[in-house]
């Protein structure tokens, strides 16, 4: 079993989701709009919606990373409900992402030894998301 994580952004998921592609180095995104994915039975869609994204993913490390734009009338709280870990045996793939990412982000803890990992350090990056960054032991 996998633990997925979905982020919900509030009119800027497919500026996020793109910038995460390029820093974690994924394939490029899928990106369904609202407008795409929404059917003729439900209703008539708020013009300021359709091109928001209604859902993509990214496979960062491994592991499947879902995102999505909040629907007008959601209840949204910026980046204090979910914190992502990036899990590597590789420090300088750590470093690297930490390093990009900490440019327009707030570092919490710099990339340093701990009692759990030789590597370890977090920050919250442009979009208000905290993320931890760990070296697992090969």
């Amino acid at each position: 079993m996998a633990i997925e994580a979905y982020i919900r952004f509030d009119g800027n998921c497919r500026e996020a989701v793109e910038y995460y592609s390029e820093v974690f180095k994924t394939e490029k995104p899928q990106i369904m709009t609202f407008k795409e994915g929404h059917g003729e039975a439900d209703g008539e869609l708020p013009k300021e919606v359709e091109n928001k994204v209604m859902h993509t993913e990214l496979v960062i490390n491994g592991s499947r990373v879902m995102f999505s734009d909040a629907f007008p009338g959601m209840e949204f709280n910026k980046g204090n409900n979910i914190t992502l870990t990036f899990i590597s045996t590789n420090p300088e793939e750590i470093k690297r992402i930490f390093i990009e990412m900490e440019k327009e982000g707030k570092v919490g803890m710099e990339l340093q030894e701990t009692f759990w990992s030789k590597l370890y350090g977090n920050l919250t990056d442009k979009y208000g998301i905290e993320w931890q960054f760990s070296l697992e032991n090969e």
